[in-house]
């Protein structure tokens, strides 16, 4: 339900769970800007359709630079991030990886790097292109889950995190669920045992040490190792208690941006929905609604103020046209991301907001997707803060803590528990919320398992 492509999942991640066979419904999936009038920009890779010259051009020399800076984010992501102010050898060793990476590049690339790391993707589009199509598919990418416009600083770091896998799109066949499903075999396999519709209500820990945890039933599980896959804000304040912490980590994580800014619409259709200028299996790739970088602007200011947008970005999928098992025959089914809107709703998410936004959601698709709402059987939308009732996230975040500089990489999702252990003995963190953040990728989980490991002094089994 949160999620409907995979971009990001590691390639060690796949190696150890033994994913690499996976049935894939489709790959390499293209990625196409929409256009009210069927002039169409078609993305795969550094290939790009329906541009001018001069701006293919443009595309495939900023994608390769692109890829180049997010190979090194990749990097980062598959290994435990080195505590700052450490003077353990391990420690000194990571951030001297770190260096020679970026050395790497050469120096001017190195000197780009650095010096855009912290800006906004808009002031990039500007001076790169002249499409303003294209400038709105980037800009939709790198804003998509934050709070955070093009204009925004920081937004070159959340356009390199979405691209640090390559940017490689796929369905798996039988939808998302397949490979949450796929990874449970492997895990059964391994003599993991896995309970579902088990919510467990509180991590027992006595002097300074975990002890295990308990569910809501009663039933207490003895462990001197709890690892939590919920948001940080969630694990310190209601599973663990603030007062098994120090004072200044709790205001830490108090002070953790987590709200999140996406709503969720799925929708059952009697017919594949027409799109002018798209040939009969694209409505199955990814399709943007982004215009330009300034109407991605507009779109998130009003979430400023606590508003929903009334022209929003959105992300589709299709995922029946090529896996038409996820539906009855002839029936299709629709999938989007829907932003911005606003956890903090000023006015409150009630029925009546629900049903205003989810009414701005049918007609911005209505534009690009004539008579759509007459093929609507059933919907959903779910907001931020459905989401957070439904998954658990704290403020419906799917990064669990927005991404941004000073909640990124050395200090996800804060200072003291930037390497997954957090300051109870015994307790680790291993979701969207720890390094390097959410996105399908797995690396969380695993850098968390190898830190576990490490401090036990074991190895890979």
């Amino acid at each position: 339900a949160a999620g409907h492509f995979l971009y990001q999942l590691q390639p060690a991640v796949k190696k150890a769970m033994g994913l690499e066979k996976l049935p894939m419904a489709a790959q390499s999936l293209a990625t196409i800007g929409l256009d009210s009038g069927g002039k169409h920009l078609v993305q795969r890779e550094a290939e790009l359709e329906g541009a001018g010259e001069a701006d293919s051009r443009a595309w495939a020399k900023f994608y390769r630079q692109v890829q180049r800076f997010a190979r090194i984010l990749n990097r980062q992501f598959n290994r435990v991030p080195p505590r700052l102010g450490s003077s353990r050898r391990r420690d000194n060793l990571r951030l001297v990886a770190l260096g020679l990476d970026i050395r790497r590049l050469g120096k001017a690339d190195m000197r780009t790097f650095l010096r855009t790391i912290g800006m906004n993707i808009y002031d990039e589009l500007v001076e790169r292109f002249d499409s303003p199509l294209l400038g709105g598919m980037v800009g939709a990418d790198a804003t998509l889950g934050s709070h955070l416009g093009p204009r925004s600083p920081g937004t070159v770091l959340t356009y390199l995190y979405r691209m640090s896998c390559g940017g490689k799109l796929s369905v798996p066949k039988g939808g998302m669920s397949a490979l949450a499903e796929a990874m449970a075999t492997r895990a059964r396999d391994a003599g993991v045992e896995i309970r579902t519709g088990v919510t467990v209500t509180g991590i027992h820990v006595h002097n300074g040490c975990v002890e295990g945890i308990e569910t809501r039933d009663g039933e207490r599980i003895q462990s001197s190792i709890v690892v939590s896959g919920v948001d940080p804000k969630k694990t310190v304040f209601e599973l663990v208690g603030p007062r098994h912490f120090e004072t200044r980590f709790v205001t830490r994580v108090r002070h953790l941006r987590a709200a999140g800014n996406v709503a969720r619409l799925h929708l059952a259709l009697d017919a594949l929905p027409e799109v002018s200028g798209l040939g009969s299996r694209q409505p199955g790739d990814r399709l943007l609604i982004a215009p330009d970088a300034d109407y991605v602007e507009r779109a998130f200011n009003p979430a400023k103020y606590g508003e929903f947008s009334k022209h929003p970005v959105v992300e589709i999928a299709i995922p029946t046209v090529h896996d038409p098992g996820l539906a009855p025959d002839g029936k299709h089914v629709l999938s989007a991301s829907v932003q911005f809107a606003p956890y903090k709703l000023r006015v409150g998410w009630d029925e009546q907001s629900r049903n205003a936004f989810l009414d701005v959601c049918l007609s911005t698709l209505e534009n690009y997707m004539p008579g759509i709402r007459e093929r609507v059987v059933a919907s959903e939308l779910l907001t931020p803060v459905d989401l957070e009732r439904l998954f658990g996230m704290t403020g419906g975040h799917w990064h669990h803590a927005e991404l941004a500089l000073d909640q990124f990489l050395f200090v996800r999702p804060t200072a003291g528990a930037a390497q997954y252990a957090l300051p109870v003995d015994g307790l680790y963190l291993c979701g969207a919320g720890a390094h390097p953040g959410g996105g399908i990728s797995g690396a969380a989980g695993r850098n968390a398992a190898a830190a576990i490991l490490a401090k036990d002094k074991l190895s890979w089994p």
